[in-house]
């Protein structure tokens, strides 16, 4: 926590905080966290130990470094309910969550959970296990169905909600030989998504043209080993 605290940037601090991030938060810039993480890489307890502090940049440095291989689903589950906004929800959990043998089962599961940033947590599972997972170890026809969903309840979900659920749509469309036309047709259908960015400059991706841009030319983009970033 003190070595966090010395990479602490006032500017990072304030953008966390502009884009929801809830005290505490020393305001650490993802490439300072970087050197940290490698020092402890490989430390489990630890890994669990940041993540219960409920410091945001703790929580952040616990996903680079944990193993979701090694937690429990109690543990996942856990990380998930305590997440504190969004930043915690779209990408420290996801991270942990894909590698957990169960991670598929928990996803499905917390998108139709009514607090936004447990759904968020979901929709986030499900692009990380689609950008990792070979497709032929990915349940097709259940994915199949959750992009039909998507058309019929993104325009009424909660904001957040919307941005994941679109995430989702890009993710198919990016790494998912079987579902790559459909997703570009469920994008076609979406048109523009309306989400709420508050107080800051980000936008919600074009589904469609976001997709066509990441597999660069190819049919489909190559899987990644990683998502973490």
């Amino acid at each position: 926590m003190r070595a966090l605290a010395a990479k602490a940037s006032g500017t990072t601090r304030k953008t966390h905080l502009r884009h929801g991030a809830p005290e505490p938060l020393f305001g650490v810039r993802i490439g300072d966290m970087k050197p940290i993480a490698k020092q402890i890489k490989g430390d489990q307890e630890l890994a669990m130990r940041l993540y219960a502090t409920g410091n945001s940049d703790a929580m952040y440095l616990a996903g680079l470094v944990a193993d979701g291989r090694q937690m429990t689903r109690a543990q996942v589950q856990r990380w998930a309910q305590d997440a504190t906004w969004h930043m915690i929800s779209g990408t420290t959990v996801p991270w942990v969550a894909a590698e957990h043998p169960e991670g598929m089962d928990m996803a499905l599961e917390w998108i139709d959970s009514p607090k936004e940033l447990m759904a968020v947590a979901g929709w986030g599972t499900l692009c990380n296990l689609i950008i990792t997972t070979p497709d032929e170890e990915l349940p097709v026809k259940r994915l199949d169905a959750l992009l039909k969903r998507v058309v019929k309840t993104l325009k009424s979900s909660p904001n957040l909600v919307r941005y994941a659920m679109n995430n989702f749509v890009i993710c198919c469309g990016t790494y998912m030989a079987p579902l790559a036309d459909k997703a570009v047709e469920t994008a076609r259908k979406l048109g523009k998504v309306e989400v709420d960015m508050g107080d800051t400059a980000c936008q919600v991706p074009e589904a469609e043209s976001c997709i066509l841009k990441s597999r660069r030319g190819a049919p489909i983009a190559p899987k990644r080993k990683t998502t973490r970033c």
